[in-house]
């Protein structure tokens, strides 16, 4: 069985249990994890020369232990961002229309992932919706990506030594569709954009205490 079955067949039972958890438990609270781009080009048992093993089944495994229920995929090679991220929107569309509340639907990005739920949460444009953006905002992105704009519970997750995301208030001053909550978490952990390729609570339990409404 190849890698792609494997993840087509995951894909279509963790669709259907969205669809009976949302018939059945309002309480339910969901996540989209959108993975960093070495996944999309790498299998998972090639190691970054710098940063070492991407843990992406641990950080969904971590994410499912707490009870959400959580949706991810391994993207194919080279995926188009903002057309990734209009498939998306179009599914959470879908999860609001079947009754679940915007406020237990949480869109987790990791780099490039992260950069994906930023236009997930401009083609939304849901106040309501909880996103967690990590690793993924660098200063010249307003001029190179003005598209995007901000909207939702927002929290955004950097480390100080990565240079690849840095903090996002510019943003957030540019931005302009509403914003209920707006927050920021720098991370010390010295891993450079490595800190995010691991299974680590320092950004884990942020993103978890953030998608159980904890703003």
């Amino acid at each position: 069985m190849t890698r792609f079955l494997r993840v087509a067949i995951l894909l279509f039972i963790t669709f259907f249990s969205i669809q009976v958890s949302a018939q059945t438990n309002k309480d339910q609270r969901y996540i989209y994890f959108l993975h960093n781009g070495f996944i999309e080009q790498n299998d998972l048992s090639v190691a970054h020369p710098e940063y070492g093993k991407a843990e992406y089944n641990e950080i969904l495994a971590s994410f499912r232990k707490d009870n959400f229920i959580v949706f991810s995929e391994i993207r194919k090679k080279n995926t188009d961002a903002y057309d990734y991220a209009k498939k998306i929107t179009v599914q959470i569309k879908k999860l609001l229309k079947k009754g679940v509340s915007p406020n237990k639907i949480t869109v987790i990005g990791t780099s490039k992932g992260g950069y994906i739920a930023q236009f997930v949460s401009t083609f939304l444009a849901n106040p309501d919706v909880n996103f967690v953006f990590i690793g993924c905002f660098m200063d010249n992105d307003i001029e190179k990506i003005p598209e995007i704009n901000f909207c939702g519970n927002i929290l955004t997750i950097y480390e100080k030594s990565d240079i690849y995301g840095v903090d996002a208030s510019k943003r957030k001053e540019t931005s302009k569709l509403k914003i209920n909550h707006f927050k920021q978490i720098e991370l010390h952990t010295n891993l450079k954009h490595g800190f995010l390729y691991k299974a680590s609570d320092e950004w884990i339990v942020p993103c978890k205490k953030w998608a159980n409404g904890n703003l």
